[in-house]
């Protein structure tokens, strides 16, 4: 029989009593350690890792997370390494946070590991860095599995401005800050109810942060910054006026959910219809992206971000990604279209083609100095390489540009695209953006008005980049 043993971290939680029996009741634990209050993170890190854990699963549960179903029977018939728990959060809307299932094996590799000095991703995010650390030689990859998780609905004002502080710091890449702002148009305008303070909070925290925490500060200026974030908060409420809220109980939690008996459950948003460019590399899917934002859809390009390598490597087809975009261009996409077909019933698909010798043309500038293998310091650099290499070999069958087995490529996902969409001319858009369709085409087939804006051509700039990187070399030779 499988054993599990709790790690409860609590830091003074509103929840935290009532968190902790739904815990006993839905985990059932063999064994429950608490972590009281311990702070910054990294040192809860440091202590829940020190552990001596005589089980199989550990899970990791932070006391603002209310489980709301039975998760045990998952846990015993589990065999990942780690599964990270998609839960319903009030501010971000459906999320992975706060409930980890974590293997033994992966735990104690997890403690082995000298924390890193001066790693901003280690001051932000000390537990995730550990384990990313940990299980990238051992080639192990996390899950994702939605249960039916409350998170961060019921705090007190002090931790809502800590924690989205924090959030601001932790947003601080490109991605991260779209999921942000993304999250943060949906936060509703106050209207001086008392359930509208938590969202004032919230952004004031996000302000607070960006002016006294700038991009430029270092690791140990952030570290020592999130230490002194519980007077931070005290102080800025008080200037806000903001008292504090009494203790949350089963009782309140059982009256919020026969309120909201009817809820959504959010892990349903994967059938939202949504676009998919499912053209090959160099056919203008970085100008089709382009077009798609002009005309109002905030589509992703080639994204080489870990939460999407790890899903799509793992046969994981409702990405983390397309919660927050409204669609995904380039090779992602080609090896998978089916499957997104499938799980976003209703999206438009848009085939990119070129005259083939032209294309191959610009696959070999666009393989120039690209390699599949190389030495990679920084992690990211190493996620981007894995990604390359996996996309290479799922749609090409080949690290390397090799003219005839393109050539193949090419004309066989051609005929099997538009095969599959056959008896279903409404949702494939066939283009040629490099002979000069453009909004014409794109524009009705989308339901959108002709924009005013020309039609955005990328791959001409890039074309001269490798000209002249090639010419410089050729005279350093």
């Amino acid at each position: 029989m499988t054993k599990i043993d709790l790690v409860f971290r609590q830091i003074d939680e509103r929840t935290r009593d009532v968190a902790l029996e739904l815990a006993k009741r839905h985990i059932r634990p063999d064994r429950i350690y608490v972590i009281d209050d311990v702070r910054p993170f990294t040192e809860c890190v440091n202590q829940m890792l020190k552990i001596d854990h005589d089980c199989d699963y550990v899970v990791y549960l932070d006391a603002d997370c209310l489980v709301l179903e039975d998760m045990r029977g998952f846990i015993e018939n589990c065999d990942s390494a780690y599964v990270d728990a998609y839960v319903s959060d009030r501010f971000r809307g459906r999320i992975h946070c706060g409930v980890h299932i974590t293997r033994i094996d992966l735990v104690r590799a997890m403690a082995a590991i000298t924390p890193p000095i001066g790693d901003m991703k280690y001051v932000l995010r000390p537990e995730s860095r550990l384990r990313n650390l940990a299980m990238k030689p051992l080639r192990m990859s996390k899950q994702f599995r939605n249960f039916d998780i409350l998170h961060d609905y019921f705090q007190y004002n002090r931790h809502i401005f800590q924690k989205y502080a924090l959030r601001e710091l932790r947003s601080r890449t490109r991605v991260q800050l779209h999921r942000l702002s993304s999250a943060m148009r949906r936060w509703p305008e106050p209207d001086g109810r008392a359930e509208s303070h938590d969202y004032e909070i919230a952004q004031r925290a996000i302000e607070y942060t960006r002016e006294r925490m700038p991009k430029s500060a270092s690791a140990a200026e952030v570290h020592d910054f999130i230490a002194s974030l519980p007077a931070h908060a005290d102080a800025e409420l008080a200037r806000m006026g903001l008292g504090e809220k009494p203790q949350f109980t089963m009782a309140d939690l059982d009256a919020w959910l026969a309120r909201n008996e009817h809820r959504p459950y959010f892990g349903n948003e994967t059938t939202q219809s949504k676009i998919f460019g499912i053209g090959l590399s160099r056919t203008g899917t970085r100008s089709l992206t382009s077009a798609l934002q002009i005309l109002g859809f905030d589509c992703a390009h080639y994204p080489i971000d870990e939460d999407t390598y790890t899903e799509l490597s793992n046969g994981q087809y409702d990405l983390t990604l397309l919660r927050d975009h409204d669609g995904l261009t380039d090779i992602t996409t080609v090896p998978f279209y089916r499957q997104f077909d499938r799980l976003y019933p209703g999206s438009k698909f848009i085939l990119t083609v070129r005259e083939r010798e032209s294309w191959l043309r610009s696959c070999q500038n666009h393989w120039f100095n690209r390699p599949a293998f190389k030495q990679a310091e920084d992690p990211d650099d190493e996620v981007h390489l894995l990604m390359r290499q996996f996309l290479r070999a799922a749609v090409y069958g080949c690290y390397n540009f090799v003219p005839e087995r393109f050539v193949e490529v090419y004309d066989e996902h051609v005929r099997q695209v538009r095969e599959y969409f056959r008896d279903r001319p409404g949702d494939l858009l066939e283009i040629d953006i490099c002979s000069g369709e453009g909004f014409a085409k794109l524009a009705p087939f989308l339901g959108r008005a002709m924009p005013v804006e020309p039609f955005p051509h990328k791959g001409a700039l890039l074309t001269q980049k490798v000209d002249a990187a090639r010419s410089a070399k050729a005279v350093a030779e």
